[in-house]
């Protein structure tokens, strides 16, 4: 009886040993899924004295408790150099330099939420401001990003692909899941002759088929030094040694194919979907090492009667053409602009008088005769803005004071758009750039 006892013993000591085994190297279910994977098969151990735990993932954060050299640690996932872990019941952040780990994976990269930081910001239907507008999100929301491509994060919006910005979407890392997603313009290539497609992120797991050279592959994200897949409708994983990453051209911007812009190294683009709005799209581009690249996209408006080809003094509209920038002006001090600045001042006026020889200048009450009409300048709308060099000649009845400046509903010729992008405008214009504004709607843009 006890040599049958001593035997089932054995036996069952081989099974655990077995099933263990199993486990380190990831076969059967666990092997099927990542997340599960690693953390079976990893142990973090702290290798500090005493290691602070805090609150988020970075030094700023708060302490809310400590761990001790050889404590085994519940990791969740990996944000930078930081682990999240389950620390007493809540969650905790360790720095990763203080923490040894043994195992065949690492944790999933803490995901990234992200919020729009603008007032309202435009869904385009492709990654530029010359695609159509499908609809917009506001301040706060959290977007379902898909992937990136240039400074444009793909989304889903509504139950259809849609794209934003990036330059107004915050982004910060929150919870478990895969890693930022991947540009969009970026192709990938199989190099091997033949190269494995694994369950998880390391040559330990299963074997689930095969891709081949010159194949092309959908990455969804990059696990360390592996990729992670779409294969025939499932999840998979390759080794990123074997695929080839080569981004494809970057799609051409207007200001590419403009023909008149001579030394101009900095452009503002005002355009209308016709004459007759006036609604318009305001876009900033620069041309850095040779090449132009968007800085800008807000939302503006025109005169009242939208856009003119042959302007008028007090038509309501604003002239199209293209026109050089003059001073930078406000009723406060200068927000930091490179431009020539004047303060404006309680005196200060424009002259609209078309018989006077001071016709669109800027002049200081009082008039003394010099003209019978002028317009005031110590206006909110005025708080920023600048000069459109536009009449220079000063021809009489042609048009004057034309500015950029600070307004959301129309203007009496002028372009105008929310202080916030005025500011944003003017601390980026560089006179050294010889910036200029070009007005347009959009079907006339050949003409640039």
């Amino acid at each position: 009886m006890e040599g049958k006892q001593l035997k089932r013993l054995m036996v069952g000591m081989a099974l655990t040993a077995t099933l263990a085994t199993a486990v380190t190297l990831g076969f059967g279910s666990i092997g099927e899924n990542q997340e599960k994977a690693y953390a079976a098969t990893v142990t973090y151990k702290v290798t500090a004295s005493k290691l602070n735990v805090r609150s988020g993932a970075g030094t700023t954060y708060g302490i809310i408790g400590s761990v001790v050299k050889g404590q085994t640690l519940s990791v969740m996932s990996k944000s930078g150099s930081w682990y999240k872990i389950n620390y007493n019941g809540r969650t905790g952040y360790v720095s990763s330099d203080y923490v040894q780990s043994s195992g065949t994976t690492t944790p999933p990269a803490e995901s990234t939420t992200y919020i729009v930081t603008a007032s309202t910001l435009n869904v385009r239907s492709g990654a530029g401001t010359s695609y159509a507008s499908i609809g917009s999100v506001t301040k706060g929301q959290k977007l379902s990003v898909v992937s990136k491509s240039g400074s444009w994060y793909k989304i889903n919006y509504n139950g259809r692909t849609g794209y934003v910005s990036s330059d107004y979407v915050q982004s910060s890392g929150t919870t478990t899941a895969p890693t930022t997603p991947p540009a969009e313009s970026t192709t990938y290539t199989v190099t091997a002759s033949t190269l494995n497609v694994r369950s998880g992120a390391g040559t330990s797991y299963a074997s689930i088929g095969s891709v081949t050279k010159g194949q092309k592959l959908s990455v969804v994200s990059k696990s360390g030094d592996w990729y992670k897949i779409n294969y025939n409708g499932r999840t998979g994983y390759v080794s990123s040694d074997y695929v080839q990453v080569s981004a494809t051209a970057s799609p051409k911007l207007v200001v590419d194919s403009f023909k008149t812009l001579g030394n101009a190294q900095q452009v503002i683009l005002v355009t209308a979907d016709n004459y007759d709005t006036k609604s318009a799209k305001i876009q900033t581009f620069e041309k850095v090492d040779g090449n132009w690249k968007q800085v800008l996209t807000a939302n503006g408006v025109l005169g009242q009667k939208g856009f003119s080809l042959s302007k008028k003094e007090g038509d309501m509209e604003s002239p199209t053409g293209k026109y050089t920038i003059g001073t930078a002006f406000g009723r406060y001090e200068n927000p930091g602009t490179k431009l020539p600045y004047r303060k404006i001042t309680s005196n200060d006026v424009w002259v609209d008088d078309s018989k006077s020889s001071l016709y669109n200048t800027w002049q200081q009450k009082p008039a003394n005769g010099r003209w019978a009409s002028a317009e005031n300048m110590d206006i909110p709308a005025y708080d920023y803005g600048f000069v459109i060099n536009y009449n220079e000649s000063r021809t009489p009845g042609k048009g004057s004071a034309i500015f950029f400046h600070v307004g959301t509903n129309y203007t009496a010729g002028c372009t105008a758009t929310s202080k916030e992008q005025v500011v944003s405008i003017l601390r980026w214009l560089n006179p050294e750039k010889k910036p200029v504004i070009i007005q347009s709607p959009v079907s006339e843009l050949d003409k640039y």
